[in-house]
């Protein structure tokens, strides 16, 4: 474990971090794992999509007409319309080749028949806290997967058997999760394709799921991969919280501020109070997140007066310009405190969209907040979603940010530094996962990943002096350049940032 850092009188200690929301899909990003069969496995499946030869047998015979005569009942059962047209689809798409005519079909992709589908059934929340999820290799799913008939017997189940309880909204069959697609949103769909969607978007995740399992039953037929898959799950997901805890509580144990970003609302109601509350107030968005991604703070009760907290971040949401992208409920948190010495901050976290296209617009409105609060010197952590070649126009680029809040008067960690000492991101996407365009081979992850400077912890430059900073992405205060995260040891897909700030100007009380 790393040394916890002396507190320097008179000084901050600051971290942010995007913690990341749970990934849905344990094999959707190249991990750092010390088993060789998992780089092994991930290289195999890029071989039989990228090159299958007789691999890429008709879609038939792996999922069979008597699977889909079987679906089909399921489906009429549940009143869908479309039964004739979707087995005349059926029937086409039963004689394409399994990787490229349909895994690489983008037009599949562009009518949303696969990522719809997985969007409302990978993992499903139930009443009561938990989660169930749809048996795939790109779900959480740890079940019995281990040939395809053992496979289609637990999809079937899972979506026309057992009634789960949804929050809200009492018991429910998961295939009732699926609706129409509309052809207003999604203009490839033809009008008898988004007639038939229901019963169309199911059979095309059947067959993509069965794909999938019937390459790494033939790529592992052992079932390591199984084995693999349930020893990412329990690093990444049943374990995830406590190792985000041991980290806040180890090599962070001194820290004033924690600025959080994709913070799940559990965490940020219970999870997080219950294990720091003892020395930390919990500051949450007034709105949650409804994609279950929020900003938070973490002000230690050490150096903060707890009844001093005040929420503004309706205030700032109020100010953003209505000529850029908006941030939604959850992403941003601002509050104003004051210290035990009587210093009062103006304190914000925000979660940039994809893109970026959001954070220009925060960060005025924040500027503008802070400029009807002179008093308050700004400290601003977050996920900014900024890129170092950025796709003009599509993309937040990371000089650009960094030159708009120099202008407005604001440090940041990084100092001048090159972008290249800048970068939090290190991930790249497998092939194992929908969206295959966006899939890195083994040779171009960091050529071709998402390695960019994302976050960054802002300053009133007038009244804060940088003392000490620096990134984590090894839980040691250490950061490991080049190398793919998550790993076992670090559960995020983004490095941490943390500084030591002093305050050099007094501020007006």
């Amino acid at each position: 474990m790393a040394p916890v850092p002396q507190r320097l009188p008179g000084t901050l200690q600051l971290m942010s971090w995007n913690v990341a929301a749970i990934n849905n899909n344990p094999f959707e990003y190249w991990l750092t794992h010390g088993d060789p069969d998992y780089a092994k496995l991930m290289e195999d499946v890029e071989k039989f999509v990228e090159a299958p030869g007789d691999l890429d047998v008709p879609v038939k015979e792996v999922f069979t007409p008597s699977m889909y005569d079987s679906l089909s009942k399921l489906m009429t059962e549940q009143g869908w319309d479309g039964e004739a047209a979707c087995t005349a689809a059926w029937e086409k798409l039963s004689e394409r080749k399994i990787i490229s005519e349909f895994l690489k079909d983008a037009e599949l992709g562009n009518k949303r028949l696969m990522s719809m589908p997985d969007r409302f059934s990978n993992t499903i929340d139930v009443e009561g806290g938990g989660s169930v999820f749809r048996p795939s290799v790109i779900s959480s799913f740890s079940g019995d997967m281990g040939s395809l008939d053992a496979w289609w017997s637990c999809w079937t189940n899972f979506f026309f058997t057992t009634k789960i309880d949804l929050p809200g909204k009492g018991k429910r069959l998961p295939c009732s999760l699926l609706k129409k697609i509309p052809r207003a949103k999604y203009p490839a769909l033809t009008e008898e394709e988004e007639a038939m969607s229901q019963r169309l978007q199911t059979v095309c995740l059947a067959v993509f799921d069965a794909i999938l399992v019937h390459m790494l039953t033939q790529l592992s037929p052992g079932g390591k991969w199984l084995a693999l898959k349930r020893q990412i799950l329990q690093a990444l997901v049943s374990d995830k919280e406590s190792k985000l805890i041991a980290i806040f509580k180890g090599p962070y144990a001194t820290t004033d501020l924690f600025f959080l970003q994709e913070v799940r609302t559990e965490q940020v109601t219970s999870v997080l109070p219950a294990a720091l509350g003892d020395k930390y107030v919990v500051v949450g968005p007034p709105i949650t997140s409804k994609a279950n991604q929020n900003s938070c703070m973490l002000l230690s009760k050490a150096c903060f007066d707890p009844a001093s907290i005040t929420d503004l971040t309706k205030e700032a949401m109020a100010l953003q310009p209505s000529n850029g992208a908006q941030a939604a409920d959850g992403d941003l948190v601002v509050v104003s405190a004051t210290d035990l010495s009587g210093q009062k901050l103006l304190l914000a976290s925000f979660h940039g969209d994809t893109d970026g296209l959001a954070t220009a617009t925060v960060l005025a409105a924040v500027h503008a907040l802070a400029t009807t609060r002179p008093e308050e010197a700004l400290i601003f952590g977050l996920d900014a979603n900024t890129y170092v070649k950025a796709k003009p126009g599509k993309q937040a680029g990371a000089a650009e940010f960094i030159a708009d809040f120099k202008v407005k008067g604001y440090g940041s960690n990084y100092g001048d530094k090159p972008l290249v000492e800048c970068l939090t991101t290190s991930n790249a996407r497998t092939y194992l996962q929908p969206q295959l365009q966006k899939a890195c081979k083994a040779s171009d992850k960091q050529a071709k990943g998402d390695f960019n400077p994302k976050d960054y912890l802002l300053f009133s430059a007038a009244k804060f002096e940088l003392i000490e900073s620096g990134k984590d992405n090894t839980g040691q205060r250490a950061y490991t350049e080049g190398m793919v995260v998550p790993t076992f040891d670090w559960p995020s897909d983004h490095g941490c940032i943390f500084a030591t700030l002093k305050l050099v100007a007094p501020v007006a009380v």
